[in-house]
């Protein structure tokens, strides 16, 4: 049995004048959380469908267990899915509801009760099995779709934009759970956000989409940490993107010069690549009397501050205009119209690709 679960060669989707997939590949691995993330209208969603089964590619193979799929129907994929809207039956219990993917395929009677109690127990929900589904909260029925749709064993779980129609607190304890019960089932999830908190939550490996193009597929810290393009960086919020003079390159560090200051020492993994651009987290930006001790630092005008609860951000100006955004966790004495120090490390510098 291959590592790989799942391999896109070349796949290629339009609709009229949208490109839902260009000359897209990738692989995900076996037992792995793996997340397409991207804005509205990247090609996601399209792509997911495409694994289902319920969209075709104009070209390229999809394989499964290293079958090409595309003469299998979606119901012989054997691929469980859940959706943004919950989807679950209105006229059954929960217990009914978990219980209906596995009658079809034909499993009845002490096996098929059990099988229904060990998904309830899983998801929590052991408790409300004979209640009437639609008297649940939005994020217990999103638990009986999860159960319902894991209950015949799939060989992937496949979840387009599954928490999106949820509150902020029930997804944030739902983005949990679900990666409790990746761990517990060992499914493969192969999962679709435009939600960047949420991919980084639950997710082993991340692909960025963007015009049907995967512009960068690593470990969550990875990309959060060391964004490769400026599409990328700028996806993450927190991250500022800041035109910069390329000046040299040498031994994998960089020089650039930003705002009429010198930044060298910059490590970068790519010398031909450099488009000009530097990426640099706020949360990596000193400011005020923090930035006294920084090997790189300037002055900046202090446009605003924006209380956020545990952090304190501050919108800056740069001489040459650009703007840039530093977070702490300390209430500095600073107000809009100072002239403040501002200081960084140059390791927090990411010299970005074209």
């Amino acid at each position: 049995m291959t590592q790989d679960i799942l391999t896109i060669e070349d796949v290629s989707k339009r609709f009229g004048s949208t490109q839902a997939a260009n000359e897209l590949s990738l692989s995900v691995l076996r037992g792995e959380f793996f997340t397409f993330l991207g804005p509205s209208g990247s090609g996601k969603s399209t792509i997911l469908r495409m694994v289902a089964g319920l969209e075709q590619p104009d070209r390229g193979r999809i394989l499964i267990d290293g079958r090409d799929v595309a003469d299998v129907p979606p119901w012989r994929r054997n691929l469980g899915m859940v959706f943004q809207q919950y989807a679950v039956f209105p006229h059954m219990t929960v217990a009914e509801n978990v219980a209906y993917g596995l009658k079809v395929r034909g499993q009845k009677g002490d096996a098929l009760a059990k099988r229904v109690r060990q998904m309830l127990e899983m998801v929590g929900l052991s408790a409300l099995s004979g209640k009437n589904v639609t008297l649940l909260s939005g994020g217990e029925q999103q638990r009986v779709a999860l159960a319902r749709a894991l209950a015949p064993q799939p060989r992937m779980l496949l979840l387009d934009e599954p928490l999106s129609a949820l509150d902020e607190k029930i997804r944030r304890s739902m983005q949990v759970e679900l990666k409790q019960l990746h761990r517990k089932t060992g499914t493969t999830f192969l999962c679709v956000t435009h939600d960047q908190e949420e991919a980084l939550t639950m997710s082993d490996r991340i692909a960025v989409i963007n015009q049907g193009k995967c512009i960068q597929c690593d470990a969550p810290e990875l990309l959060y940490k060391r964004p490769r393009t400026r599409f990328v960086a700028g996806f993450f919020r927190g991250c500022n993107v800041l035109k910069a003079e390329y000046i040299e390159q040498a031994d994998g560090r960089a020089a650039f010069r930003i705002a009429g200051t010198l930044i060298d020492n910059v490590p970068t993994l790519a010398p031909a690549a450099a488009d000009g651009h530097i990426a640099l987290r706020a949360e990596n930006v000193q400011v005020g009397t923090l930035a006294e001790g920084s090997p790189v630092k300037f002055f900046a005008g202090l446009l605003d501050t924006v209380y956020r609860g545990t952090v304190q951000d501050y919108l800056l100006r740069l001489e040459d205009g650009q703007q840039l955004v530093a977070t702490t966790t300390r209430r500095l004495d600073l107000r809009p119209g100072n002239t403040v120090m501002v200081g960084f490390e140059p390791e927090a510098v990411i010299a970005l690709e074209d």
